[in-house]
This record gives structure tokens, C-alpha cells and sequence, in this order.
């Protein structure tokens, strides 16, 4: 009898263990809440019509990206995929002032997508926590700020799909450099001393060079004129983001893999701190999809280390040196 009880007693000790280990050994990267059927029109009437309410505001929406797959690739596994950039302004400011880099998921992507052989709709982000990893985040305080963002965002979410499952995405780890940054000296010699003039001819260079390497501008967020028309003060005098895309690439990786459209578009942040002559500039790397998600295609892996050595010989080709 007592040699049962150790042997139970040891199975049980083992199987504890084990459990530990996984919870040790693997994170919750997203969580996609799953509702039977097309639900579409419910996301829409009762989500994103409702974002004000919880005080988010939507930039830039990419519905339906699945039709314009079907439509230049004759082809797509997909009935919904779509993109939601959304940011609580109000919220993240202060935020962003103390850690600027948070705009790297300033917007960030509200996802939602259905394949054509199953009868269920996901929607679903990535965890805060996840995002602050990325981004480099330390400060506890500034973690738990962040983070608090989210709850009412993730009831929206519950509330309007009335989800009946969900499905965990869970890694490891993230990449040894889960972003790129860049510096750009900044001549304002260029532009007869006005900072103002200054950036919008650094937009145009920029947009140029990455739409002729085929690049889409998905979006773009101009975050000193959010606030200046707000009425609130922002310690940057200029700060903006774009969405960044490659559209041949998304349908080669989420035609098969919608859920990696969690991470997309790339929120590409440039901002000038006060009594600087510099540009910031920072992505999160699409390595983190790998980590994060994952896939086991070596070809799709390909894609996705090469676009990221693209952007990053893209912005030193416009003159921007790489941080990191």
C-alpha cells in the first residue's frame, strides 16, 4: 500500500514538475477569442463602431485585405483578414513622453480573421506585456501604466463577439534584438532652419525610396498635431508613425498564417527630441513573428529575415545609421 502511495506520490511530484516547467518555459504571446461563424458585421457594429466609448481611436482601418489577395493573386485560404490600428491617445501620451519607443505598438493592430474551411471568426492583439518586451520596456511603473490600457479594450472585445473559445499563442522567447533603431542627423540648413519644413521633406525622401522597393505607407500618425489639436502639451516637436507593409510578402506568410497578422502593419516610429538635432527612428523586427508565432517554413522564414535586412539596408541607404 505505501509502495502505491510513493509511486502515485512520485507520478504526481513528476507530472507537477512538468507543468511548472512549461509554465516557466513558455509565455502567452496573444490570445485569439474565437466566435462561430462570419462575424464580421458584429466586429464592426460591436467593437470598433464602440472604440470611442472606451476612449480609442481608429487609424487607417485595412478591412477585407483577403479580397485584394484574391483579387492580384487569384487565390486566398482566407474569408476576413483585417487590420484595425488603434491607439488610446489620451492614455499613451504621458506614456510615450517618459518611453518613446512605445509607439512602436502605437498604433497597434486589433486583428481579426477567418479561414474559408472553418466556420469561425478570431479577434484578438498582442499582449501588452509582450509589446512592452519588445519595445524595451523595464520600468514597472511605467509597465503597469501600459498594461492598463488593455482591460477595458479586452471586455469590448468579449462583450461584442460574445467569443465561445479562445486560442493561446504561447513562445519562449523573444529575439536577442526585437528592434531596429536608427539615428539621423538632422541639417536644417537644408530647410531654411525650420524643423517643420525639414520633416516633411524627409517624408517625402522617405516614402519614396521605400514605395519604389515596394513598400505600402499603410498609415500614418501624426502624434505632435493629435495633441497640439487636442489642446495638450507633447515634449517632442515632431513625432509621427507609419504603418509599413509589403503587400506581395503578407500574402505569402498570411494567406497560410493569418494569426502572424497580429503584428502587422510594422509601426515604424521617427520623432525629434526637445533641443535635439536628431531623428529617432525604431521598428520592431519581424523576427519577432518568428519567436512569437512561428512557423517551420524555411522558405517563409527566408522572407521574413530578409525583410528585415532590407528595411534595415533601405534606411542606411537614406542615410539613417543603424542604433541597434
Amino acid at each position: 500500500m505505501l509502495s502505491k502511495l510513493f509511486k502515485s506520490s512520485v507520478a504526481t511530484a513528476v507530472a507537477l514538475s512538468l507543468s511548472f516547467s512549461f509554465a516557466e518555459a513558455k509565455r502567452l504571446g496573444a490570445e485569439l477569442w474565437g466566435t462561430k461563424g462570419d462575424a464580421d458585421k458584429q466586429f464592426m457594429e460591436q467593437v470598433i463602431a464602440k472604440l470611442p466609448e472606451i476612449g480609442y481611436v481608429l487609424s487607417d482601418p485595412h478591412p477585407k485585405i483577403n479580397m485584394g489577395y484574391a483579387h492580384y493573386f487569384q487565390q486566398t485560404n482566407l474569408d476576413n483578414l483585417g487590420f484595425f490600428s488603434i491607439t488610446n491617445d489620451a492614455k499613451v501620451r504621458t506614456l510615450l513622453e517618459e518611453y518613446p519607443a512605445l509607439a512602436g505598438f502605437t498604433p497597434f493592430n486589433l486583428h481579426i480573421y477567418k479561414f474559408t474551411n472553418e466556420d469561425r471568426t478570431y479577434v484578438g492583439h498582442i499582449r501588452p506585456e509582450v509589446m512592452a518586451d519588445i519595445v524595451g520596456l523595464e520600468d514597472k511603473k511605467l509597465r503597469k501604466e501600459w498594461a492598463s490600457l488593455f482591460p477595458d479594450l479586452d471586455a469590448l472585445i468579449l462583450k461584442g463577439m460574445g467569443s465561445d473559445s479562445v486560442k493561446n499563442i504561447y513562445f519562449n522567447s523573444l529575439p536577442e534584438n526585437p528592434m531596429m533603431t536608427f539615428t539621423y542627423e538632422i541639417d536644417l540648413s537644408e530647410a531654411e532652419d525650420d524643423l517643420e519644413y525639414w520633416v516633411e521633406l524627409f517624408q517625402e525622401e522617405f516614402e519614396e525610396i521605400f514605395e519604389d522597393k515596394g513598400y505600402l505607407i499603410a498609415g500614418f500618425k501624426d502624434l505632435w498635431t493629435t495633441y497640439d489639436i487636442a489642446g495638450e502639451d507633447f515634449k517632442y516637436p515632431a513625432f509621427w508613425v507609419y504603418s509599413l507593409c509589403h503587400f506581395p510578402f503578407s500574402y505569402a506568410i498570411f494567406n497560410e498564417h493569418p494569426e502572424m497578422g497580429l503584428f502587422a502593419p510594422c509601426s515604424l516610429y521617427m520623432y525629434v527630441d526637445e533641443d535635439e538635432e536628431t531623428l529617432h527612428i525604431g521598428m520592431p523586427r519581424l523576427a519577432n513573428w518568428l519567436k512569437v508565432v512561428g512557423v517551420d517554413d524555411a522558405e517563409k522564414i527566408e522572407k521574413m529575415e530578409n525583410l528585415d535586412a532590407d528595411v534595415i539596408s533601405t534606411f542606411e541607404e537614406l542615410g539613417a545609421e543603424l542604433v541597434e
